[in-house]
């Protein structure tokens, strides 16, 4: 049974494929609606316990994911598993590193690496994505 995120929900990313990511802020409050069935927290510490599955991808504050390997593997699961599930992939506030995670889940999508970013910020948050060395990590993604 599919169970994705209805595509005007709050923070919802619809990718060309047609999957739905959330980006979220871990700051505030957990939008009202569905849990997610899987999420990937981007942090540079331990995140708090949830009641659904998630994965802790070590990535500080205004960086970029502390092991390029583990960022590539977890992203690659988020995405395959958005096509079935809730998804979501959070942060502190929701922009940089959530921006930044979901502009990689868009080149895994198809969406052109050089187009990532601009496509996140016209479909998510205009301020997505943070720092030039964000920028420089989605267009390397693949590498």
């Amino acid at each position: 049974m599919t169970e994705t995120w209805e595509t005007d929900a709050p923070g919802v990313l619809r990718l060309p494929s047609g999957r739905s990511v959330r980006g979220r802020g871990l700051r505030r409050p957990l939008p009202s609606g569905p849990q997610p069935a899987f999420s990937v927290f981007l942090l540079g510490k331990q995140p708090p316990e949830v009641p659904w599955d998630s994965r802790w991808l070590r990535w500080p504050d205004f960086r970029v994911p502390s092991s390029r390997t583990q960022a590539q593997a977890l992203l690659c699961e988020a995405w395959s598993r958005a096509a079935y599930e809730r998804v979501e992939v959070a942060c502190g506030g929701g922009r940089g590193r959530t921006g930044t995670a979901l502009a990689a889940l868009a080149v895994l999508d198809g969406v052109p690496p050089a187009e990532a970013v601009a496509f996140v910020r016209r479909h998510y948050d205009p301020r997505a994505v943070e720092t030039p060395w964000q920028r420089r990590w989605v267009l390397r993604f693949t590498d």
